[in-house]
């Protein structure tokens, strides 16, 4: 764990740092309070200078809010295609992610002792574990873990399974419906075992349990998910039919039927949060098929869900997902596609909103030969 030092009150105090991008601590770290004017805590924070607030925490946030817009004020172009603008808006929001991370609070054991900040303590623990001394954080990364908390609490509601998802902090919620109605109307190739590549959350592992798979393996490369699937597969009672494995891609063994929905993005991640978004090269698109034919009973299925947003935006081509299907031994037996439903897509202010906009989702029934 890395260390962050500053000086406050002519003493220089030291902390652990943590940062869900994985961004190493700065080097200046400089001490703020409710004095701090948003012009010059944005000129501080783009020229790569730390501001740990000792302030107000609703002061913070508003500091945080005022910086969002500064940045936001600066990043105008869109580009002259899809994949240009794409990789525009991925430059636009690792600046924006520097420097609003810039800004940094001090947890005590998991305390924010700031005047007027809520208990965090809950929140902190399932996101970092039990507290353990003093650690810093940027505020935005610690506002995440409120928010995804708070869902986590609620949870998400699933129609196809007349019950709710809750999903951990760095676990992709299914909040977009759409796939998961895709596994629970396709037709079953038959009774059996059914693997699912990339549970996250569990949702479908346990839409395949419910619809009446004799029994399913689901396996993630995150241990967050790991954790967060084996509690959400107990709390729907069923733990006996849904075992969860990893870190891996493919358990042992075959199955009749394979599920996976890997990130839609061959982009690289540039933090926990975003490895259920962005699939660097498309490297667990690519360990699906190539690995299907070898897990599959005779007969079995394998279900690809995927989105074509990459196409929209130049990152992949069709002919190109043929092509690999085709090399990994596979044939296309069927697709059913869907639109989606997210408000997103609707958002005609977002850079990326001419490919949001016509995205169709798709599941593709893959079969050996």
């Amino acid at each position: 764990m890395s260390t962050i030092s500053w000086t406050e009150a002519h003493t220089v105090r030291t902390a652990r740092w943590h940062s869900e991008s994985t961004t190493p601590p700065p080097r200046q770290v400089l001490v703020a309070d409710d004095r701090m004017r948003a012009d010059t805590a944005y000129r501080l924070a783009c020229e790569g200078t730390a501001l740990l607030w000792t302030g107000d925490f609703h002061n913070a946030r508003q500091l945080l809010q005022a910086l969002a817009r500064r940045i936001d004020r600066t990043a105008r172009s869109r580009g002259d295609s899809p994949r240009e603008a794409f990789h525009l808006h991925r430059r636009a929001q690792g600046h924006r992610a520097r420097v609003l991370g810039r800004l940094l609070v001090l947890l005590d054991g998991h305390t924010l002792h700031l005047r007027r900040a809520p208990d965090v303590s809950e929140a902190c623990t399932a996101a970092y574990g039990p507290p353990c001394g003093d650690l810093v954080v940027p505020l935005r990364d610690l506002l995440g873990v409120i928010g995804a908390h708070q869902w986590r609490v609620k949870g998400v509601e699933v129609p196809a399974l007349g019950a709710r998802i809750h999903a951990h902090y760095g676990v992709f919620s299914p909040v977009r419906g759409e796939y998961v109605d895709l596994v629970a109307e396709a037709p079953l190739p038959g009774p059996g075992t059914a693997f699912d590549l990339g549970t996250g959350t569990g949702v479908l592992a346990a839409v395949l349990a419910r619809r009446g798979a004799d029994r399913v393996v689901a396996t993630d490369s995150g241990l967050r998910a790991l954790k967060c699937a084996r509690e959400n597969v107990r709390r729907l009672g069923l733990a006996a039919r849904v075992d969860v494995m990893g870190p891996a891609l493919y358990p042992e063994g075959r199955a009749r039927l394979v599920v996976c929905n890997p990130p839609w993005l061959p982009a690289r991640p540039t933090s926990e949060l975003e490895y259920g978004v962005y699939d660097a090269d498309g490297g667990m698109l690519d360990g699906f098929l190539h690995g299907l034919a070898a897990h599959l009973e005779p007969g079995g299925e394998g279900w690809l869900v995927l989105s074509d947003l990459a196409e929209r935006l130049g990152l992949r081509t069709r002919e190109q997902l043929l092509s690999t299907i085709g090399a990994a031994g596979l044939r296309v037996l069927d697709r059913t596609d869907t639109r989606p439903r997210h408000p997103r897509a609707r958002d005609a202010e977002d850079p990326l909103h001419a490919a949001r906009a016509a995205e169709v989702t798709s599941l593709w029934r893959l079969a050996v030969g």
